[in-house]
């Protein structure tokens, strides 16, 4: 089983994951948690997150799609051929989110670099995670350090929303979109109903 996460800022991608993990392995399933960019071990997730980085909206886009062959070649292919479950904070919904709905890049190209990266794999289930703009980017300030994507302004991250739930929409039988305004446990319990264990 292949299960990726996805959302805005500060959403609780990472928690959920790492949660979910867990929660698998209590019922002795062999799971891989990786994430995008840099879940196969390479410096381009800090070029991209990099806060004194200044990328233009192509080379963004190219440098994930050299994350992400890495990341399906090198981690999850083989860990689903060998049977485990794969659970991926990130993966391509995130690229049409931020590069075509954030950035403004075309489709047509978004979509193509999104397929050749992947090399077509699409995830079994995504897990949506909708969180109020403000509250996420409020999480990230209390963090600590932002990223250059959380430092982005707002119209950004109305437009990543925006087509993060145009997505949603359009593929309801892999995306389910958690409301996230409740507490941790809660948004758990409603992850772990769609997945039959």
């Amino acid at each position: 089983m292949f299960i990726t996460f996805e959302g805005g800022e500060g959403c609780g991608k990472s928690t959920h994951a790492k949660m979910l993990k867990d929660y698998f392995e209590l019922f002795q399933k062999e799971v891989v948690l990786t994430k995008e960019p840099g879940g196969f071990k390479n410096n381009l997730r800090k070029i991209l997150l990099d806060n004194d980085q200044s990328l233009e909206a192509l080379s963004e886009i190219f440098l994930f799609a050299a994350d992400r062959v890495e990341h399906v070649e090198k981690i999850i292919k083989p860990a689903l051929s060998a049977g485990k479950i794969v659970i991926s904070d990130r993966y391509i919904d995130s690229t049409i989110a931020y590069q075509l709905g954030g950035r403004g890049l075309p489709e047509d190209m978004v979509r193509y670099i999104n397929w050749i990266s992947s090399r077509g794999l699409l995830p079994d289930i995504t897990f949506l995670l909708d969180i109020k703009i403000e509250e996420g980017l409020q999480r990230t300030v209390e963090r600590g350090v932002m990223n250059r994507f959380e430092k982005e302004i707002m119209a950004f991250h109305e437009r990543v929303k925006e087509k993060y739930m145009d997505i949603a929409s359009k593929n309801p039988q892999r995306i389910k979109v958690i409301d996230t305004y409740r507490s941790i446990d809660e948004v758990q319990r409603e992850i772990r109903g769609f997945l039959k264990i």
